[in-house]
């Protein structure tokens, strides 16, 4: 084989490696907007039983996480989103994990038996957001700007603390 061959070969080797993902590129299966759009109020109760509302997170992308603890692919994430917050969280970025299930107490169960030491307990037990935000499976993670609107979002679990879904959710935080 000639040389030139070789090279050539090599380089198309190359071009079918996967690339890694640049900061602005949306992870597979994350359904990006064209333009981000109006997310409809909902409202949640926080593990103390207060009422909670999207509203009181204005001024902060929010990454919702609708699921629940019967779901198995929810409980295999929810880990991933526990780190993403304790890595990004802060004034301008919040993880909120709004679980649909019956009742509190089985969340608190199963975040202490996993260990969930950075995330919030927030809880829906009408069902009534899931509904309200066209939610058709579970996990799904809804990414809302800092104005309230849905830039996208991503039906099925996810690896939510790797390099390249912080980079991607890196890119969508206001400049500090």
């Amino acid at each position: 084989m000639s040389r030139l061959a070789i090279i050539l070969l090599g380089l198309l080797g190359m071009l079918a490696l996967p690339q890694p993902l640049s900061a602005a590129e949306p992870p597979q299966n994350f359904a990006f907007h064209e333009a981000p759009v109006p997310v409809p109020e909902i409202s949640f109760e926080d593990g103390a039983g207060q009422p909670k509302t999207l509203a009181d997170l204005s001024g902060k992308v929010v990454l919702l996480n609708i699921w629940a603890t019967w779901c198995v692919p929810c409980r295999k994430e929810m880990p991933t989103l526990d780190r993403l917050q304790a890595k990004l969280g802060g004034p301008g970025f919040e993880v909120i994990a709004l679980s649909i299930d019956r009742g509190a107490d089985v969340v608190k169960q199963f975040f202490a038996e996993i260990g969930i030491q950075h995330l919030a307990l927030n809880i829906d037990t009408s069902g009534k957001a899931m509904f309200a935000l066209g939610v058709v499976g579970l996990p799904t993670t809804l990414l809302i700007d800092a104005q309230g609107k849905e830039i996208g979002r991503l039906i099925g679990p996810a690896e939510w603390d790797s390099p390249e879904m912080v980079a991607f959710i890196r890119s969508h935080l206001p400049a500090n």
